[in-house]
């Protein structure tokens, strides 16, 4: 999944290969993808400047994009019609272009070189290596067996809803049942597992009278996703497969066909300078979620500000990309997430698992007033920020976004309050997986002071103190509130119970010092990844609104992902990449290519 933790659960302490020709032997199977930060750099080159060259594609996107509802087009149609809407010449050519290299991009850029025999480029826009969400997450994925393959398509009818259309199910399942089979084949190490990191699985396994528990297992992977990722490309390496990685890429703009809606190829920039790219069979995105993108997630997400703790190069840049070609965007509120702190500083926007170390806190809203068991948090694993969904008219906002955690110098002197390198959690973005160009920080300090200095942990030496720091931030919290909240809590504490949330409480323990210091972080939903992105069919295939295949535009992984109405499937995220990944990968190497009539 897209970073999930065991931490952040608690706010404190059908397209078969074998029906393919040109598609041969077993397969592959594990993970997510990326996005990405620009590189626009000034000045003109060959006459030319860099926003008039890219603007082309937008134009031509823009003329598309008013018909394409109108054109139903056969995906295996291979008209080349010429115009200025081709480039008169490419920088590069593959057959099988895939854009993002994490775990959906790596999947299908395997299946398109080793499986089906195809000359695959990959763009990437981190400036090194890649590897997206996927590689630096838990690394797990899901496990299903042949013998319980109907009875999980009924658990993923049940939890979504019916928002997931039955093809999309039976696809997913039905090569989902392979990833063990992919996964031997490629090298990867795991255990299969019964309970995730998490918690139990599947997420909602009480459905319908508990019929689904155990439906499904999920790996289990020493070293978690970094193990895998590398694994994977030792064995792209070692198979020295025509997969060809480009670094620093960014500002794509499809290029399509206005005459039968086509994609051909690929406008970018790489390190900065133009290029194009012609994909004689097709593009695959896999370009990840838009969790750093803030325009994207206040439009789109059910609740906001959401903060997330993953790949600062998912921005939602694929959303763009397919938007210029007319397709149809689907799932674009659903998150795999649950709560975790955000650091409110502008040098280190991101999320972190964090909370106080002890049992002495409690949590409130934005108007300094307790409203759960902090205990008993609510939500399942991956679904922790629903709790988060309260709307208060009277201040006409979310009232829990954000919540506060309160505690005092127990929470501090109990060790380091976030995860750290070297800890046993060690996946996200500070690990020392990752190269220092990648490194997003180091991971939390041994004595949490770093954090106070930063002001990621407000410190006041008396309660009131503590409300005014928070009031420069948020100036809903009421001091009076917090005061009442705190002297009820801390006699809550005398009693041995609470009886409003039912949350056992021991004066010992739980209660907060009466002297101060007193500590506060600031808790959002968050953490992991985004969800939506454009419809596609059980061939993974982009739609546009009026359900037409968009030839030769496939979409895998978080970018579109199949799952709605909630985040249902324990290692979903990383079996997205695998399915959807092998399955477009497939397909679009099935194709004839588009220029196949030009070269006779």
């Amino acid at each position: 999944q897209g970073g999930a933790s065991l931490l952040g659960e608690r706010q404190g302490p059908m397209f078969d290969a074998r029906e393919l020709d040109s598609c041969a032997g077993a397969g592959i199977g594990s993970f997510i993808q990326v996005g990405g930060r620009n590189t626009m750099s000034k000045g003109m080159e060959g006459g030319v400047s860099r926003r008039s060259f890219l603007k082309g594609a937008g134009v031509a996107a823009a003329a598309v994009a008013g018909s394409a509802a109108l054109a139903g087009c056969a995906s295996g149609s291979t008209g080349a019609a010429s115009g200025d809407w081709l480039p008169k010449s490419w920088d590069y050519e593959c057959d099988l272009l895939v854009i993002g290299y994490g775990g959906a991009g790596m999947w299908a850029s395997l299946i398109g070189a080793d499986e089906c025999g195809q000359e695959v480029i990959v763009l990437e826009k981190a400036p090194v290596e890649g590897g997206g969400n996927s590689r630096i997450n838990n690394g797990e994925w899901t496990i299903v067996e042949e013998s319980d393959k109907e009875r999980f398509k009924k658990y993923i009818k049940a939890f979504t809803h019916g928002k997931t259309p039955e093809p999309m199910i039976d696809a997913w399942v039905n090569e989902c049942v392979r990833n063990t089979e992919y996964a031997d084949k490629y090298g990867m190490t795991y255990e299969v597992a019964e309970q995730a990191l998490a918690g139990t699985i599947p997420e909602y396994w009480f459905l319908d009278d508990g019929k689904y528990a155990g439906c499904i297992g999920v790996s289990s992977v020493e070293g978690f996703g970094m193990t895998t990722f590398h694994e994977l490309e030792a064995k792209r390496a070692e198979l020295g497969l025509p997969i060809e990685l480009k670094f620093d890429c960014s500002e794509e703009h499809l290029i399509q066909n206005p005459e039968n809606k086509e994609i051909v190829g690929v406008k970018f920039l790489e390190a900065g300078a133009e290029k194009t790219i012609k994909a004689r069979k097709g593009v695959v995105l896999c370009t990840g979620g838009f969790e750093f993108n803030e325009e994207l997630k206040n439009t789109y997400l059910s609740i906001y500000p959401f903060k997330f703790e993953g790949w600062r190069f998912n921005t939602g840049d694929g959303i763009r990309m397919v938007e210029e070609v007319g397709a149809k965007l689907w799932h674009m509120n659903m998150v795999i997430s649950t709560t975790a702190m955000w650091t409110r500083d502008p040098e280190y926007d991101f999320a972190i698992f964090a909370g106080p170390q002890s049992n002495a806190f409690f949590t409130v809203n934005r108007l300094g007033k307790r409203y759960q068991n902090e205990n008993k948090t609510g939500g399942t694993a991956h679904n922790g920020w629903h709790t988060l969904m309260s709307f208060n008219d009277a201040i006409d906002d979310y009232d829990r976004i954000p919540s506060w955690q309160i505690f005092d110098q127990k929470g501090i002197d109990g060790g380091p309050m976030g995860t750290q390198q070297g800890g046993w959690f060690e996946c996200g973005n500070y690990t020392t997986d990752l190269p220092d160009e990648l490194r997003d920080w180091d991971g939390w300090s041994d004595d949490n002071q770093v954090e106070i200095e930063r002001g990621w942990v407000l410190k006041g030496d008396t309660l009131e103190d503590l409300a005014k720091k928070i009031q420069e931030f948020d100036h809903w919290m009421d001091y009076d509130n917090l005061k009442a909240t705190f002297d009820e809590y801390q006699a809550a504490c005398d009693a041995g119970m609470d009886p409003r949330f039912d949350r056992e409480l021991n004066a010992e323990e739980d209660k907060l010092t009466p002297e101060g210091p007193y500590y506060a972080i600031s808790i959002y939903p968050g953490s992991c990844s985004t969800l939506g992105g454009p419809k596609k069919n059980a061939n993974a295939q982009v739609l546009d609104p009026a359900g037409n295949v968009i030839p030769r535009l496939y979409a895998a992984g978080s970018f579109g992902n199949f799952q709605a109405h909630s985040y249902g499937i324990t290692g979903g995220n990383n079996s997205e990449n695998m399915t959807w990944g092998r399955i477009g990968g497939r397909h679009c190497a099935g194709l004839e290519p588009w220029d196949k009539e030009e070269k006779k």
